[in-house]
């Protein structure tokens, strides 16, 4: 199997929860993204005035340009080390995009969450979707970077090593999990974690544990911040009690956690 994450970065990964790649795909894919998705705001691109709301949400969008982008060689490589070769399945879409425009108003979603992987008893009803200790349904949480984001850009709070605590909370709730609100409903009382920002070159993905907690926040720039938030899916499920104990990067940080 090809490499591309070094032995560090894959302990970085474990401990901490993230894993930053620098130039996941070409800036010319971002510009052209972002300029397809201009045509879709119902802003003047020309006039910051018009930019009236903190966060207008696009999507889904699985169109060519959109796909390559969290399809590149890099990328897969890197799942393959942190997941193991063949158990994902690749993006065919990009998902939803909350594009976030500076604004004196707060943003109603800046709340700390970890994403929810699989329905629950009401499919439609996003809230309660869940999460289960083996992150059914999902391998990865991406940070995708179609924009340059700074500290000012609303770049995404990542709490480093969080997702050690949300594998204890799941270990103990069995294969129904918990649903995404009452997660988040816990995650305050988790001990303080070092506060991290998803910034960037457009082109910069951030792969992410499924458990690792995060949070947007106001845009404080000039410069309206493009990025999507894809689940990158398993093809089966995580595996947190083999009998050879040959664990991937993602498997291990659970085992970590539980130990």
């Amino acid at each position: 199997m090809s490499t591309y994450l070094n032995a560090n970065q894959i302990e970085q990964f474990v401990q901490n929860g993230y894993i930053r790649i620098d130039n996941g795909f070409s800036k010319e894919i971002a510009d052209t993204v972002v300029n397809i998705l201009w045509k879709e705001i119902p802003f003047d691109k020309s006039d910051p005035l018009t930019w009236v709301k903190p966060v207008i949400r696009l999507g889904m969008y699985s169109s060519k340009t959109f796909v390559n982008s969290v399809n590149t060689q890099k990328l897969h490589t890197a799942f393959n080390q942190l997941i193991g070769q063949d158990k994902w399945i690749p993006c065919k879409s990009v998902g939803t995009f909350p594009i976030r425009f500076p604004s004196g108003d707060q943003p109603n979603d800046i709340g700390k969450h970890v994403d929810a992987s699989f329905p629950g008893n009401e499919p439609n009803n996003f809230l309660e979707w869940r999460v289960n200790v083996k992150s059914k349904g999902r391998a990865l949480l991406m940070l995708v970077l179609y924009s340059d984001v700074s500290k000012n850009d609303a770049p995404t709070v990542i709490y480093e090593g969080s997702h050690l605590e949300v594998a204890k909370l799941l270990y103990n709730e069995g294969d129904m999990g918990l649903s995404f609100r009452e997660l988040a409903g816990k995650l305050e009382d988790m001990p303080k974690r070092k506060e991290a920002y998803a910034t960037g070159k457009a082109g910069t993905v951030y792969l992410c544990h499924p458990f690792l907690v995060h949070s947007a926040q106001p845009h404080k720039g000039i410069t309206p911040k493009f990025m999507a938030q894809p689940p990158l899916l398993l093809r089966g499920e995580l595996s947190i009690s083999n009998s050879d104990g040959n664990y991937s990067p993602v498997e291990r940080a659970i085992r970590l956690a539980i130990d």
